[in-house]
């Protein structure tokens, strides 16, 4: 079971498993010469019923060299192996990583979360455990036979025949399972991965799961899935233990032969005292290495099954080879752009935008009628749409997320802010931003002062910034998307859920933007497209009305039912206040 693939991989712990091999190998050597020394004084005190001094504290020396040798040779084997297996996670998980960014957010579209987490850390550590016990062994398994052979042959040819004939029975009996164990193990990680995909999502609706009380259902289905993996994780340990008893029938019955034939040899005086004596304390030596690699028979099956998985990530192609480089702000054109994220229920059919280079574009429509996946599209947050998307005359398809990203910023209300400091948050959008120019754009967003009253840009954030009110961690992501410095900016809701008074700093802040980038406002809140050039009216996944404020509400159309409807709930709040 050797994967070349796998193997050219992580090419570089392969240096590490050679010199694992190596050691082994020194060990055997050191342990067939105690063995043969051991042999022969008992040969002699046999034969002359006394000890030879000489002779005895050579044995007695060439032990203690023994010793120390395989105690030296040990601790480096294990130094070697653990260097293998770094080598592995390191080049492994950075490809992993690596593709991911080359895929972007769209990667959803192809693997699960849990799925890249399961891989990434279970599938990665198997891999880790193939190539520093594994492979090893397996090599070492090839050349320990080989060596006792060549040795035992100078005792009795017959002997070593027979036990050397023997070996090859253990990888056989490992090969007659394994059609039936790969089968079984690629179930088991489709099984893992299933249960994983539901631990992950009731791990993140644990709050809404408690607030409707809907835990014991999901609950139930949890347990589910968890006796189905319990099924297939017993059903791989009952193989192992019946591949462990037929290794163990070949091993300790091909070892018991050699030595009745060692015996028999001995018997006709075809064998001396100290030759006998070798091949019964040599005879296991021959099976031992071969039976230790069908113990790592399932390492190496879970091994083979993990980097499918991991190769499968890795030779996604994410199709993108353009590259989108611009000095200045330019424009984006859709055009008759359908998408479903189901294949079944159209969420945009046949949008029509364009954004002109430099230009601040709003668009506003009823909850779920496409805005926010037409601004997921925009940053290649979803890839399996029709119709055509360009920027700067380029196809999106066929530009590198990692560019669109660096010239389109996305600033959305749940704009994710690490645990850690603001200065480390900040310098996510800019690693080389000096302090001064942190502090500038955090004076724009109007928390500087606020900063300035706790630990400035130490001052700690909690994951999520739940140790900020809303206001101030939509300040901070919008402060950290001004240090991008981006070309285009997509606000996606930036004001929702936040007090007035942030929200008419956030907005006064995106109207001055406005006038050096290309804008592009997603609002439910029609009060802050008054000062857009051009406002874009969505439904049902298109554009059916466009203008600006003064043009849309004359035409009485959708814009103008809007706006009074949300004018006159404003109205009638604010006339609730003021009787209060």
């Amino acid at each position: 079971m050797i994967n070349k693939r796998l193997i050219r991989e992580v090419d570089s712990s392969m240096k590490y498993v050679r010199l694992t091999v190596l050691c082994q190998w020194g060990m055997l050597v050191l342990n067939i010469a105690l063995i043969a020394a051991v042999a022969m004084l008992l040969e002699d005190i046999i034969r002359q019923e006394s000890i030879p001094a000489a002779q005895a504290a050579a044995t007695i020396v060439l032990a203690l060299i023994v010793i120390w040798g395989r105690w030296a040779l040990c601790r480096l084997s294990a130094r070697f192996s653990d260097s293998a297996s770094r080598e592995v996670k390191q080049k492994l998980r950075g490809r992993i990583y690596r593709k991911l960014l080359e895929l972007g957010s769209s990667y959803r579209e192809h693997v699960s979360t849990s799925e890249i987490v399961q891989v990434s850390v279970e599938g990665v550590d198997q891999l880790e455990t193939y190539f520093s016990s594994y492979l090893p062994q397996f090599f070492y398994a090839m050349i320990a036979p080989l060596t006792l052979f060549f040795f035992t042959l100078f005792l009795n040819w017959k002997a070593a025949l027979v036990l050397f004939i023997c070996v090859p029975l253990i990888p056989i009996a490992i090969a007659a399972v394994q059609t039936f164990a790969k089968k079984l193990l690629s179930r088991y990680w489709g099984q893992y991965t299933a249960l994983g995909d539901h631990f992950l999502e009731n791990l993140q609706g644990l709050t809404t799961l408690k607030i409707y009380q809907a835990d014991e259902a999901r609950q139930e289905v949890m347990r589910t899935e968890a006796e189905k993996f319990r099924r297939i994780t017993m059903k791989v340990l009952t193989m192992q233990l019946n591949s462990i008893t037929i290794m163990d029938l070949v091993a300790f019955g091909g070892a018991a032969l050699g030595i009745g034939i060692a015996l028999m040899e001995f018997q006709h005086h075809a064998l001396s005292v100290a030759g006998c004596l070798m091949f019964i304390l040599l005879s296991a030596e021959f099976f031992i290495p071969m039976r230790t690699l069908g113990s790592f028979f399932h390492i190496a099956m879970n091994g083979m099954a993990a980097s499918e998985k991991i190769f499968r990530l890795i030779d996604l192609d994410s199709g993108a080879k353009g590259e989108l480089a611009c000095a200045s702000p330019f424009p984006i054109v859709m055009k008759d752009v359908r998408f479903s994220y189901d294949g079944q229920k159209q969420v945009l059919e046949g949008m029509d935008l364009v954004l002109p280079s430099g230009s601040f574009t709003a668009i506003v429509g009823e909850s779920g009628c496409g805005k926010s996946t037409a601004a997921a599209l925009l940053i290649k947050g979803y890839t399996g749409y029709e119709g055509e998307i360009r920027m700067n005359e380029m196809d999106l398809r066929d530009i590198r997320e990692a560019d669109v990203h660096r010239m389109v910023t996305i600033v959305s209300h749940t704009a994710y802010l690490f645990s850690g400091t603001v200065r480390e948050n900040l310098r996510m959008a800019c690693p080389d931003a000096s302090d001064a120019r942190m502090w500038e754009v955090l004076e724009k967003v109007k928390l500087a002062g606020f900063l300035r009253g706790e630990q400035g840009l130490d001052t700690q954030l909690s994951e999520q910034g739940a140790n900020f009110s809303g206001g101030q961690r939509q300040r901070l992501a919008i402060a950290r998307a001004l240090l991008h410095d981006a070309k285009v900016y997509i606000f996606d809701e930036a004001t929702s859920n936040i007090d007035v008074e942030s929200e008419n700093d956030i907005m006064a802040l995106i109207e001055e933007l406005a006038r050096t980038k290309t804008i592009l406002l997603i609002t439910h809140r029609l009060a802050n497209v008054v000062h857009a050039d051009r406002i874009l009216v969505m439904e049902a996944g298109k554009i059916t009305e466009n203008g600006t404020f003064a043009q849309l509400l004359a035409r009485k159309g959708s814009f103008a039912r809007l706006w009074d409807a949300q004018q006159a709930l404003e109205n009638y709040g604010k006339e609730r206040q003021d009787a209060e």
